[in-house]
């Protein structure tokens, strides 16, 4: 353990935003007597994230130069036998790395939120929850242990809850976060299963004595089958990953949590609470390494994800769902990272793509403030000229997205791409075909999206009186003069925009391809040597990214960004034309693969009718009918029976009482002989 990090210090990084959370929450509301108003409430939830960021730098210093650890309880909440349950915390160079990134985009988003949400009623309420967001998610990637991991992810989970149906008036809103809610209790339902098994295998929940005994549960069979019981673990605890991280077929909450104000967006589903899943796996890696059963699932589950999440980023008109798409389609990048071993890459392009789609999703909320609040891009253009700092920011963004040769995305996504095809486990074929197709399409659609966002014909007068607003104040968008956002709002996007062009080229040799994740992260490379090979073709960022302008990526990159530029600025009238001869297809990605409807029409249905099946047999038949009401009919049965005994005269107990006594003389004679 470190003397440089103290359990004090590493209190206060969660505590920090935790206090302002409660500040801005109670005082600061009518729950508390609104005793605080909105520069107290905003100061004291900024300065709390401030706080935990200053000190989560400090504490990525000390593990990068000093190679500070930290790991102990905390708090021991409860002992059952030989199981502990307990707070604590393990501080190594990936817990410091996502305490850092999660810090810097919340403090963005804090700062950001001054200007955004400057009109709305719950402006401290909002607050409270961004802050309450940021203290659980510092406790999930603090933790040292299962019970503290499962925690923090649950309390995301809630806080999404609360955030995505912010705006409780709106039916939407409820509807996406119950949908994200129920989602997520699916994949939860496999991680505490796969937790469960851990516990009942290991004795334990603490990371360090799960992973001294891991060789032991690689050895052991699932009871009953022959199928190992360390895949089925691993598999248990993706699911839960599949859940909050948005893998198919699991995914469908993410793109409907739109609903929720834009700073949740950036908050939510860029840099957090969807890389939770990615950050569980490689801190699991040493179980993962284990079963290669479990990595191709990983595999396969991301290369699914991340091709055909993008198809349905295409068709998209609401600016906030296009990169909401792009969020699917990346991560599912991060799993087939996961999937190949790769798990380094995979957490490096974790921490690049907080920074690019913070600001993407930044950038989009200022469009929708400059355009009053219409969120439909069909009803913008020539932007740059109005907008010039979020036109330059989101250009940074959108470069840094597609994989642009020096920009933060190029890195960590080249070195998925590589791996993947450097791979041999199955569904590494298809895994290569999905990535290599995914950036042209991520090119393709995140182009479309920037010209028919900042180039091209101003169409925003021509929306005027349609009805087509629907941005997140539910105002009309159309018949103003689009504006440039406040400085609250545009210091985030170049904040934001700095490390989206730089972090790729500073760090992707010493997180990727050096030591900093080193007795961290665990790879069998006999088995999985795809970053060793890797590792010894690399010759430096400089050389990578001058190698890249001859690769696949980057000519797919730019096929796909001169093909959005020739179909929406050159010929617009040819997308609808294809529109019309590809209407079957176009169908079913306007319909997401159909999933939304069987999910409604095939599972809830079902559920429900197995609901009155369990409600009439169990609940009104036998619980009501034989067990409550049962009882009390036979009670009153025998009661009546009873009561005629009871006459009331003397001669009737006396008969009794003779004929009772005759029948214990008879009874004792016959024992008697």
């Amino acid at each position: 353990m470190s003397q440089t990090l103290t359990a004090t210090t590493l209190l206060a990084i969660p505590l920090a935003p935790l206090l302002g959370a409660v500040l801005a929450g109670i005082p600061g509301t009518a729950f508390g007597g609104n005793l605080i108003g909105r520069r107290v409430a905003h100061g004291s939830a900024i300065l709390g994230v401030l706080i935990s960021f200053l000190l989560s730098a400090w504490v990525l210093k000390a593990v990068a130069t000093e190679g500070a650890r930290f790991e102990d309880s905390i708090y021991v909440w409860m002992s059952a036998g030989g199981l502990k349950m307990e707070v604590g915390f393990l501080v190594d160079s990936l817990t410091a790395m996502m305490m850092c990134v999660v810090t810097f985009v919340s403090l963005m988003v804090h700062i950001y939120t001054i200007g955004y949400m400057e009109e709305d009623e719950g402006y401290n309420r909002f607050f409270a929850y961004i802050s309450l967001f940021t203290f659980s998610m510092l406790m999930l990637v603090m933790s040292n242990n299962l019970l503290q991991l499962f925690f923090g992810w649950e309390a995301v989970g809630l806080v999404s809850y609360l955030l995505i149906g912010f705006w409780f008036n709106r039916p939407s809103a409820i509807f996406a976060n119950m949908k994200a809610f129920l989602v997520n209790r699916v994949g939860d339902f496999g991680f505490i299963l796969g937790i469960g098994l851990i516990a009942a295998y290991t004795g334990s929940l603490e990371y360090r004595e799960i992973f001294a005994k891991a060789t032991e549960l690689a050895q052991l069979p699932f009871p009953g089958t022959d199928w190992a019981l360390i895949t089925v673990i691993c598999i248990c605890l993706f699911i839960g990953a599949m859940g909050k991280s948005a893998q198919f077929p699991l995914h469908v909450w993410l793109p409907d949590s739109m609903e929720g104000p834009t700073p949740i967006s950036a908050l939510i589903h860029a840099a957090t609470m969807v890389t939770a899943g990615i950050f569980m796996v490689a801190r699991m890696s040493p179980l993962f390494e284990l079963s290669d059963t479990a990595l191709s699932f990983v595999l396969v589950i991301g290369a699914i994800t991340a091709l055909f999440m993008g198809f349905l980023g295409i068709i998209q008109n609401d600016i906030k769902r296009v990169v909401a798409y792009s969020t699917l389609s990346q991560l599912g990048y991060m799993t087939v990272a996961l999937g190949v071993s790769a798990y380094s890459a995979g957490v490096f392009h974790l921490m690049t793509h907080a920074f690019f789609k913070a600001l993407l999703f930044l950038g989009a909320g200022s469009v929708i403030m400059g355009m009053h609040h219409d969120q439909d891009i069909r009803h913008m253009g020539g932007l740059r000229k109005y907008m010039p700092i979020t036109w330059i920011t989101s250009l940074i963004g959108t470069l840094a997205l597609v994989g642009t040769p020096f920009f933060s995305g190029f890195y960590s996504k080249d070195t998925i791409i590589e791996a993947v095809q450097a791979s041999h486990l199955p569904g590494s074929g298809f895994a290569a075909f999905a990535v290599l197709a995914g950036v042209f399409v991520t090119s393709f659609y995140s182009f479309r999206l920037y010209f028919l966002v900042f180039h091209g014909k101003e169409r925003f007068n021509q929306a005027h009186g349609h009805g087509h607003g629907h941005g997140d104040h539910d105002h009309q968008g159309g018949g103003h003069a689009p504006h440039e956002s406040p400085w609250v709002v545009t210091l985030p996007l170049i904040l934001l925009a700095i490390p989206s062009v730089a972090i790729g080229y500073l760090t992707i040799e010493p997180v990727v391809f050096g030591s900093f994740f080193d007795g961290v992260i665990a790879v069998d490379a006999a088995r999985h040597p795809v970053m060793a090979e890797l590792a010894e073709e690399f010759h430096g960022p400089l050389a990578m990214a001058l190698h890249a302008f001859a690769t696949p990526p980057f000519w797919l990159a730019i096929s796909g960004a001169v093909l959005a530029y020739y179909f929406y600025l050159v010929n617009p009238a040819l997308p609808a034309a294809i529109r019309r001869a590809l209407a079957p297809i176009y169908r079913v990605l306007e319909e997401k693969y159909y999933l939304d409807w069987f999910n409604e029409h095939v599972l809830a249905r079902g559920a429900r009718i197995l609901g009155r099946v369990f409600w009439k047999a169990g609940d009104a038949t036998l619980i009501d009918g034989l067990v409550v009401n049962g009882s009390w009919k036979l009670v009153a049965r025998v009661a009546g029976r009873m009561r005629r005994l009871q006459t009331g005269y003397l001669y009737h107990y006396a008969l009794a009482m003779i004929f009772g006594v005759f029948v214990l003389m008879t009874y004792f004679v016959w024992l008697s002989s």
